[in-house]
């Protein structure tokens, strides 16, 4: 393997330091299985594995396999090399050179260059790519990424140079000590330039798919699987033991534990709802719990057109008021989650708390405050939808939240569960009055969790807006305090209730015991499963 010098550490910040790029570490005098192999339940079907057309988790998962970015995480969640062996930041972390390895080969045999990800990175900033995630790119602070994605500048503005086939030279208009961690998310990978504007929308079909990572993409059939195989013109493929990736698409949280238990596939995530501590009895080698980066939570819709109720503070606040989340993670989840009063996950680095005047109340204290309010708005009669996608779990919580409404405050609910990409075009569309959504950070600050909730950000389908929270994310870029400013954001966004947090995430999974490798302090549950590897039975 190629091993190479580190050319920097990534700031204390975020507590991260890269680590050398190993693949699978088998320790010496393992018996593997004469079965390499890995397969794992997905509860839906992810739209795309265009990396710059990729906005949510499950797609994500995959392209982690099939691409590499210029960094990637160990399984603590620290930097470690990807494409990039290593990068040189100035001394106001406003210019970062990365090197690229000479090795790195796109699955078709040819190099992977800078200009690979030049050329992909300006097209996720390209208004004509219409990327969900061209805000991200925004958010790296690149040079120029604001006017381009506003469409007000032409791509090849943006903050990125290929000074060489091997070099990379990125200029931002602010510090960013962690834009190094942000090149961890699929919007920031490369493509293989040639194939996209070859085949266009079909470059992600399997026949066509030309990608850099540790595995290519064999099959894929919609709704039911899709199948991974070894690359061997990945730079690493010699220290990559599982040979293939099996995604099983399965909706029902129930069937896909029955599945589990008859051997169908090695990893189920997340359990079923209130499933962890029986399965912990029964299976303690196998069901596991850890903290996950990410928050669950209702968007309400103040959108123009919305209802005028909901454009009233005292109205959101109400309905978050009578929610009580113990019930939801202690009766409901039963999974180590923890009851959400704010939105950034009190895992990510750097983070502290912010002390909310609501979240030190007690429950009836919070009941009696949610009744007094909605009599101050004068609302006697409301009906809500609340939409959900598919899953028995979101079911269950919707469930609970629309009685608590009822019993409370006398609040109707009609509930429309939905399948995924349904879901996600309603919600993007506009059409709730109340929608559950869920954040898992991009990278490990808690920008990555405030940022979305600005006026302008494309994850933010309830519209909500607020000027003072606007101008302090903004401000926040540059601040001296940057953490100052993220409580003082909680403190607005649970003041005006922009959205209604209900629990901060943790992992349950069912893992076969014969999978070694899987990163259990990774709070980004970011996995990679080229560093996997599968023991011989007992």
């Amino acid at each position: 393997m190629n091993r190479r010098t580190i050319l920097a550490t990534t700031t204390a910040l975020l507590g991260l330091a890269l680590q050398p790029a190993l693949a699978a570490d088998v320790p010496e005098g393992t018996e593997l299985a004469d079965d390499q192999t890995f397969s794992y339940r997905l509860l839906d079907q992810f739209p795309t594995l265009d990396p710059q057309l990729n906005e949510e988790t499950a797609g994500s998962h995959v392209l982690r396999q099939i691409m590499e970015g210029l960094m990637t995480q160990d399984a603590q969640g620290n930097l470690r090399p990807g494409v990039a062996t290593g990068y040189e930041a100035s001394e106001g972390n406003t210019v970062y050179t990365f090197t690229l390895r000479d090795d790195a080969r796109w699955s078709n045999g040819d190099p992977v260059t800078a200009q690979d990800f030049v050329y992909a990175w300006r097209r996720a900033a390209d208004p004509e790519t219409a990327s969900p995630y061209a805000w991200y790119v925004e958010l790296t602070g690149m040079k120029n990424a604001g006017a381009i994605v506003a469409g007000e500048m032409d791509p090849s503005e943006l903050g990125v140079e290929a000074v060489d086939d091997h070099t990379l030279k990125v200029t931002l208009d602010r510090p960013l000590p962690y834009f190094p961690a942000m090149t961890t998310y699929a919007t920031l990978f490369p493509v293989h330039q040639e194939t996209v504007e070859q085949y266009g929308s079909d470059w992600t079909a399997p026949e066509n798919y030309v990608g850099n990572g540790a595995y290519k993409l064999a099959e894929l059939s919609l709704n039911e699987y899709f199948k991974l195989v070894k690359n061997p013109e990945y730079w690493d493929a010699d220290n990559v033991v599982i040979e293939e990736v099996e995604g099983l698409i399965i909706n029902d949280s129930s069937q896909a534990l029955t599945r589990y238990e008859a051997g169908e596939f090695d990893l189920l995530e997340p359990l079923p709802a209130g499933s962890y501590p029986r399965l912990k009895e029964q299976r303690p080698d196998e069901a596991i719990s850890v903290p996950r980066l990410c928050s669950y939570y209702y968007q309400i819709n103040q959108r123009e057109g919305a209802k005028e109720e909901l454009k009233d503070p005292r109205v959101r606040k109400a309905l978050s008021l009578a929610v009580d989340r113990d019930v939801i993670v202690d009766q409901i989840l039963q999974g180590g989650q923890l009851p959400a009063y704010n939105f950034v996950h009190e895992a990510t680095a750097g983070f502290e708390m912010p002390e909310l005047d609501y979240a030190q109340m007690t429950q009836a204290e919070r009941d009696a405050k949610a009744k007094e309010l909605l009599e101050e708005a004068g609302v006697e009669d409301l009906d809500l939808k609340l939409i959900y996608n598919t899953d028995e779990s979101h079911k269950q919580i919707a469930t609970v939240l629309s009685q608590m409404w009822k019993q409370k405050l006398g609040i109707t609910t009609t509930l429309e569960n939905m399948e995924w990409s349904t879901y996600l075009d309603v919600r993007k569309a506009g059409n709730f009055d109340v929608a559950r959504s869920a954040w898992c950070g991009d990278y490990n600050e808690a920008s990555t969790f405030l940022d979305i909730l600005m006026t302008d950000q494309e994850q933010n389908d309830g519209k909500w807006s607020n000027a003072e929270y606007d101008e302090l994310m903004k401000a926040s870029k540059t601040s001296d305090d940057p953490a100052a400013d993220y409580r003082q954001a909680e403190q607005i966004l649970a003041e005006d209730t922009g959205i209604i947090p209900i629990y901060h995430y943790s992992n349950t999974f069912l893992l076969d015991p014969q999978i070694k490798g899987f990163p259990l302090q990774n709070v980004e549950n970011n996995w990679y499963v080229k560093d996997f590897y599968r023991v011989k039975a007992d």
